[in-house]
């Protein structure tokens, strides 16, 4: 027998940790790559500069839906569990491949991805 609150939960965590990823990832964005980028022209530095932002919104989105998975019922959750994984999985291998596992960023993002495999 399955234990849907412990599956519940493990959703409303990966969510949780997502969103904190997210809010690094923006953080650490402005403070450290953009405050000192020097990117010409200007459109193009505005151009990747959204861009970089733009995973931080789709993170926190998919992070919302994660934590309301366990309310929004029986069709909507697969779906939820699917985005997420596709979405944090390649997140955290693009950032263990691009950074040679130097970096945070794919230890967190996997263990958004481990919770969610629970929360199945």
């Amino acid at each position: 027998m399955r234990d849907l609150a412990l599956q519940d939960l493990a959703l409303q965590a990966a969510g949780v940790l997502a969103v904190l990823v997210a809010i690094a990832h923006a953080a650490i964005g402005e403070l450290r790559v953009f405050a000192h980028a020097r990117i010409e022209p200007q459109r193009a530095r505005t151009l990747l500069h959204l861009i970089f932002q733009a995973t931080t919104v789709d993170w926190i989105a998919i992070a919302v839906l994660l934590i309301a998975a366990p309310w929004l019922g029986a069709p909507a959750r697969p779906w939820i569990i699917a985005v997420a994984l596709v979405v944090y999985g390649y997140a955290a291998v693009g950032n263990a491949v691009a950074n040679r596992g130097r970096h945070i960023g794919w230890v967190l993002m996997s263990c958004v991805v481990a919770l969610t495999l629970i929360g199945i």
